[in-house]
């Protein structure tokens, strides 16, 4: 059987999603990342932020004004009960049905479900099955 290797933390810096309704989407992110065990970084009055996604009303500094089209964002998930309880998360607090958990043909082992967030980004939960990590995450101190 081929293996594969994934490097995580070493591409992305941050993603920046700009939403019309701030609550809501504070409602939604804070519920599925409870669900994926990652807490909410910080926060104020037109943004919160956790790892690497960074969300903001238009009107943030950052913004420059505009909305962030329609995004996928995969989270890593541990196993398939954190994808299955991702899922319910986000149904519960905002988000809409955009494929229920479930496996994938994309390769042997892929569980994943998909949710639409309050702005329409194409939300998933993914577990690639069982899988050696070098570390639980990349610390980085400043």
């Amino acid at each position: 059987m081929e293996t594969q290797q994934l490097h995580r933390g070493r591409l992305i810096d941050h993603i920046q999603l700009v939403v019309r309704d701030i609550a809501a989407s504070e409602t939604f992110y804070t519920a599925v990342f409870k669900a994926l065990q990652i807490p909410i970084s910080g926060r104020g009055d037109d943004y919160f932020w956790a790892d690497e996604l960074f969300v903001s009303t238009a009107t943030s500094p950052a913004a420059c004004g505009k909305l962030t089209g329609r995004h996928h964002l995969a989270f890593q998930a541990r196993d398939e009960a954190m994808v299955q309880a991702f899922y319910q998360a986000a149904l519960a607090n905002g988000g809409t049905d955009n494929g229920a958990p479930g496996y994938r043909e994309y390769h042997p082992g892929y569980y994943g479900a998909f949710v639409l967030d309050p702005d329409g980004n194409n939300i998933e939960a993914v577990y690639h099955g069982k899988a050696e990590r070098s570390a639980p995450s990349v610390v980085v101190t400043f």
